[in-house]
């Protein structure tokens, strides 16, 4: 079955300058051309509009706060946490590798850089537990914050630096402009942490290429990166090398799950379960955990238990407790719960909730909900406030999508024995559908999340009222909290979905719909660097399926935002290649999309002649079609570079002809604003007197239209004009009717 197209999508991408601020399109869905841009060559003034304000983007970092505490140690340390347990000696040494002189200060040298701590050990070492505790006890120290990040995903590929790198400045509220590499975007960060004194923990680095971009070139600053080795490239670094926790702290690890009755009764035993275990702290989780959900069970029937499984001799040695105790728990698990904690694997970003795991089990999503929480008693998933697993019980009594539901995290060093369960249980087939229910899920939660911004009445509120409760929410708030919290997970679906390249159907609705949700909830200014990604990734499915009309709206999109943000020769390429696409496609509007915004890459080039050849181009094409509304802009934009290029007589005959459309389609404020512009033009010719009789003209149509804001504006033009003319009474006159005009309008914003 052929691809699902994809159908237009409101509101997307931003458009390139000085386009219209109404609704544009999604991916596979060229965005509306750009509106004529007045002239704002001086010494008349232009008429402006003020933006609209847009949230600010919520970011998928979040500076840690400084915890209030009473009697803190002069040291600066915080009490031990009660969910963490042992490392002491680790934690010192770390503390002195802080104190203690770099090479440079030896060398008598001023340190260039933020100090690297590293913190290696396999997954499952406790290596993210030590880093938060260590990062806990220095916070006081950081006034700035302490910012987390992670540098590979769940999957155990390396996430890209520019990536990490946005979300850093995404918390302290620096904008990144879409589509920047990562050159500019660690650059940035380095000037942003500059000025801070700022904890930067990276966790799960896979190489010193990762690290080293982020390290802020500030000595007051601290990096403590999590790697399973060392950092060959980073200087100076600072490794500590964890191995198995001390008999006395795994003890205690395996109490806080168990209770320390069944620890005292039987200490021998607990010792032997933690040597079972290597004293790897995941390993003992997971075997408190099947205690935890054996209350009647003893240590010793769990350290039997354990020592009867046998080692999977093609794991590395260091490797092999983990899968030992995770097969413990597995097998323990009942058939469906062991389904869906299987199907964990294919969570995205590692992160879920219930209706995650309702839609890959195909049960319930109160099932699921139940199901995630006993997990967390059995320490396989932990929630994703909480940096550990909690054992104490969860009220999950969501009724629908809206409500404040907990999502859960796949501990990383679990996700590749889920893996090898999964595809030693699982048929691909089954793999394969588990995948596309979760994907539909997802874009059915999308589709009701931008439907509730809707007005009430709307026949998107009204398929909106036709769902089931699960997948409604109650309001736009709790959509809107539900997209903030989930946006990292919804951005990593996309990624894989595809990625994966069997369900691309699937893959472009959920892109189309997050594309609107985001937009929707967040503006299309706030939204620009996610939907820049998005876009990239709706021409990778149109690339790999050769969908040329696809292909030719996606790089509209992203030559639209490329230009925003001064990529200008970049936007022309973007331009040049979807032209191509739209003319193998045989799409008329594409290509003549593609030639207009062609056309304002060379003006904002300043290369008048390439521009109007362009913009001539796409009007010959539009009055072939007749699309008046489309010529009378093209005519504008033609008339704006002939003033440019000085070439002030084609300038006023386009203007003129803009004139005679918009009166032809009744739109008076187009009709007085083309007017306007074309007195600016007769004004630059030396044709004043022409000049004022034709803003005069406007300022009527201005009236008739009863457009306030554009009167006044038109208004202060003409006392400019008159100014110049030697007429300063008149002027003055026309100014005061002028803040006449924005007070009354103020006053009917204020009391409407």
């Amino acid at each position: 079955m052929a691809p699902e197209a994809v159908t237009g999508l409101e509101p997307g991408t931003a458009p390139r300058p000085g386009a219209g601020l109404g609704p544009g399109p999604g991916p596979g869905e060229a965005a509306a051309p750009p509106a004529a841009s007045p002239v704002t060559a001086p010494p008349a003034a232009p008429l402006v509009t003020a933006p609209a304000e847009v949230r600010p983007s919520p970011p998928l970092l979040t500076p840690d706060p400084v915890p209030p505490r009473s009697g803190a140690r002069p040291s600066g340390e915080r009490p031990p946490d009660d969910h963490f347990f042992g490392r002491q000696r680790e934690l010192k040494a770390l503390h002195g590798d802080i104190e203690r002189a770099g090479l440079n200060t030896i060398s008598g040298r001023k340190e260039p850089r933020a100090r690297v701590l590293l913190i290696a050990g396999r997954p499952g070492s406790g290596r993210t537990a030590l880093a938060r505790e260590l990062a806990g006890q220095l916070a006081p120290g950081y006034p700035d914050g302490v910012v987390r990040a992670r540098l590979t995903e769940a999957g155990g590929a390396p996430v890209p630096t520019e990536r990490t790198a946005r979300e850093i400045l995404g918390v302290f509220g620096v904008a990144t402009p879409p589509g920047a590499g990562e050159d500019e975007l660690s650059e940035m960060v380095r000037e942003a942490l500059a000025v801070r004194r700022v904890l930067l923990l990276l966790d799960d680095a896979a190489d010193a290429e990762q690290v080293d971009p982020l390290v802020p070139d500030n000595p007051g600053c601290l990096v403590v990166a999590v790697a399973q080795g060392p950092l060959t490239g980073v200087p100076d670094v600072r490794p500590c090398t964890l191995g198995g926790m001390d008999a006395k702290a795994a003890i205690e690890l395996l109490a806080r799950f168990a209770g320390s009755v069944r620890i005292t009764v039987d200490p021998q035993a607990a010792e032997s379960l933690a040597e079972e275990c290597g004293g790897q702290p995941a390993a003992l989780v997971l075997a408190g955990g099947w205690l935890a959900a054996r209350p009647t069970a003893s240590v010793a029937d769990a350290a039997k238990r354990l020592r009867a499984l046998p080692y999977d001799t093609d794991l590395p040695v260091g490797d092999r407790p983990l899968a030992r105790a995770f097969q413990l728990v597995y097998e323990s698990l009942p058939g469906p719960a062991a389904r869906i904690l299987r199907l964990l694997a294919l969570a995205p970003g590692g992160l879920a909730d219930a209706h995650t795991a309702s839609a890959l089990a195909g049960c319930s999503v109160s099932a699921a909900g139940v199901t995630l929480d006993d997990f967390t008693v059995r320490g396989l998933l932990h929630r994703a406030d909480d940096p550990t697993p909690d054992p104490g019980p969860l009220d999950f009594g969501c009724q629908d999508a809206g409500a404040t539901a907990p999502q859960y995290v796949v501990p990383g060093c679990l996700v590749p024995l889920l893996r090898a369960v999964m595809e030693h249980e699982d048929r691909p087939a089954e793999v394969q559908l588990a995948r596309a229910r979760m994907l539909e899920r997802t874009v059915r939660l999308l589709q009701s999340c931008r439907a509730v911004t809707d007005p009430e009445g709307s026949a998107a509120r009204r398929r909106l009222a036709g769902l089931p409760r699960a997948l409604r929410f109650p309001h736009a708030g709790a959509a809107d909290a539900w997209l903030y919290s989930r946006r990292p997970a919804l951005l990593a679906c996309a990624r894989l979905a595809v990625a994966d390249g069997e369900l691309d159907t699937l893959a472009r609705r959920l892109v189309a719909a997050l594309v609107r949700a985001l937009a929707a909830h967040r503006g299309t200014e706030a939204a620009a660097p996610e939907l820049y990604g998005l876009h990239q990734l709706v021409l990778d499915i149109a690339e790999r399926r050769g969908l040329h009309r696809e292909r030719a709206a996606a790089l509209l999109n992203i030559g639209d935002l490329d230009a925003r943000t001064g990529r200008t020769h970049d936007a022309l390429a973007r331009y040049r290649a979807a032209l191509d696409a739209g003319r193998e496609a045989g799409d008329l509007y594409a290509t003549g999309r593609a030639m207009e915004s062609i056309g304002g890459a060379h003006q904002d080039l300043g290369d008048w002649q390439r521009a109007a050849d362009w913009y001539g181009r796409a009007l010959s094409q539009r009055l072939s079609r007749g699309e008046r509304a489309d010529e009378a802009r093209l005519h504008g934009r033609l008339g704006t570079v002939h003033t440019y290029a000085g070439r002030y007589g084609e300038a006023l005959r386009n203007w003129r002809a803009a004139a005679a459309l918009h009166r032809r389609l009744q739109d008076l404020p187009g009709l007085a604003r083309t007017l306007s512009e074309a007195a600016r033009v007769q004004e630059y010719a030396g044709r004043p007197q022409e000049s004022l009789r034709t803003c005069q003209e406007a300022v009527e149509w201005a009236r008739r239209a009863e457009d306030v804001r554009l009167q006044a504006a038109l208004q202060l033009r003409l006392a400019d004009t008159l100014d110049r003319l030697g007429d300063p009474t008149a002027a003055r006159l026309h100014r005061a009717t002028s803040e006449r005009l924005l007070e009354t309008e103020g006053k009917h914003l204020r009391n409407p």
